[in-house]
């Protein structure tokens, strides 16, 4: 887990720094369009996040995430773990959700107070702050207040 967790701020370190693009390549990824998820209650998964986490739930269902919020960093991750990795645990789910914060302190003291229970917090991490619960299907959300420069 460390391991992981040392490539992925590596990572991100090196994009923050990073200005190369090559935007003359036609045919190529641009960003994330959506997290999709499925669920056994839908509606009641989509409550929690809008009730818990205070994310806008449209009346389509689904929320609108933006890249142009304050503080928000430039990059988006995606890295691939070893099966047997144990980093998602708890999780049996195959995939974990990170969401940027703002204030992961307040974010934290928002989330106890509605009863969720914070599984492991790590502020000593070169790329930020991190905290990690569990939504009601039992997808691991790691919550990551990054240090930008």
């Amino acid at each position: 887990m460390l391991i992981a967790r040392l490539i992925c701020s590596a990572v991100f370190l090196a994009l923050l720094s990073s200005s190369v693009v090559d935007a003359q390549t036609a045919g190529r990824i641009t960003g994330v369009g959506g997290i999709f998820v499925t669920s056994k209650d839908p509606k009641k998964l989509a409550a929690w996040y809008r009730d818990v986490l205070g994310i806008s739930i449209e009346r389509w269902g689904g929320a609108v995430l933006r890249y142009d919020a304050p503080n928000h960093p430039p990059v988006l991750v995606w890295n691939a773990f070893p099966e047997r990795s144990n980093y998602a645990a708890p999780s049996t789910r195959d995939f974990m959700i990170d969401f940027a914060v703002d204030d992961l302190d307040a974010f934290v003291a928002r989330l106890q107070s509605k009863g969720v229970s914070i599984i492991k917090r790590d502020d000593s991490d070169p790329s930020g702050k991190f905290a990690w619960i569990l939504d009601p299907d039992g997808t691991k959300i790691e919550l990551w207040q990054p240090r930008l420069k």
